[in-house]
């Protein structure tokens, strides 16, 4: 449904988005990490075509966003950044304004619908600039559904939100990603952890990882780490290192006999390390895969480099 193809922006000299291509399919809940500044919400602008490209294509369901800006932005809800809103306006007749240059029939059904969608409805009748933040948003994304569109683009959705509101907008995003492909820009970890299966991470304006979770770890750490705690006699780091699929090995002597290993393999071998265990007569303390966050994921792919 997106097809991004080396895609660049410039500002002057400077290089916000440098030559990025992927691709989000029908029906995927995509998070795009990066730090600040790192290109999100620039790359996001060219998607929605607020922005032109120096470089590359923005393609919607086939269609160049350049070339048709009207028809790709009927299939996009989008919700900036900076969330305009107009404060003066009450949340029914600031939903209804959209909804008019939409163009949408049977606009007051529609508008009851995303409120409800959106947990509005008691809201409905107050000014938004007396909304608190949470409920903002929920105005932001009720305006970027109220055209039913297949696609929704949301930047910085749960910024400046408090936990419980982060909670309420996540669970709202998970519902409309069951009908929807979602893209969703953050420099919040906990927030694409708990959202999204498959995450983008660009840094300095370059595509640094694509992936679903497991894979972004795999990428992060060079392949599967998983510890080991043994009682065993002679030498079992030549065993280890003996075992197909065994890339590293580092041994800790807790005491006589006693070891500790962090072992690095390009694929799962917790089975192969047990079968070794038991054919040399080794006593298991501990053998489990390690559990990497995605925050620290994040840190290593984004991290300057020397």
């Amino acid at each position: 449904m997106i097809e991004i193809k080396n895609l660049s922006k410039f500002f002057g000299k400077t290089k916000a988005v440098d030559d990025i291509t992927f691709n989000i399919g029908k029906g995927e809940i995509v998070a795009f990490l990066g730090p600040n500044g790192a290109g999100k919400t620039t790359t996001m602008r060219m998607i929605t075509g607020f922005l032109p490209p120096t470089k590359g294509k923005c393609l919607i369901n086939g269609l160049d966003v350049t070339e048709e800006p009207i028809r790709v932005k009927e299939m996009i809800g989008y919700l900036p950044e900076d969330n305009p809103l107009y404060p003066d306006m009450k949340v029914y007749e600031y939903l209804e304004f959209i909804g008019e240059i939409r163009r949408i029939k049977e606009l007051k059904k529609r508008v009851s619908e995303v409120a409800e969608i959106c947990g509005l409805k008691d809201v409905l009748n107050r000014e938004i600039g007396v909304l608190s933040r949470g409920y903002r948003q929920r105005v932001g994304v009720a305006q970027a559904i109220i055209h039913n569109p297949d696609i929704l683009i949301l930047d910085e959705p749960t910024e400046g939100l408090d936990p419980n509101q982060v909670v309420e907008l996540r669970n709202l995003i998970k519902e409309l990603g069951k009908e929807k492909t979602v893209m969703l820009s953050t420099h919040i970890l906990s927030e694409a952890e708990a959202t999204c299966e498959r995450v983008l991470i660009i840094n300095k304006g370059k595509l640094v990882a694509d992936g679903n979770k497991n894979e972004i770890r795999m990428m992060a750490k060079g392949g599967e780490s998983i510890s080991l705690e043994i009682y065993a006699k002679g030498n079992p780091i030549n065993e280890l290192n003996k075992i197909d699929g065994i890339k590293e090995v580092k041994e800790t002597k807790i005491g006589e006999n006693h070891y500790h290993y962090e072992v690095l393999s390009d694929r799962d071998v917790r089975e192969l390390i047990f079968d070794t265990a038991v054919n040399k007569g080794w006593k298991i303390v501990e053998l489990h895969r390690k559990s990497t966050s995605l925050e620290d994921i994040f840190r290593e792919l984004t991290k300057e480099q020397e």
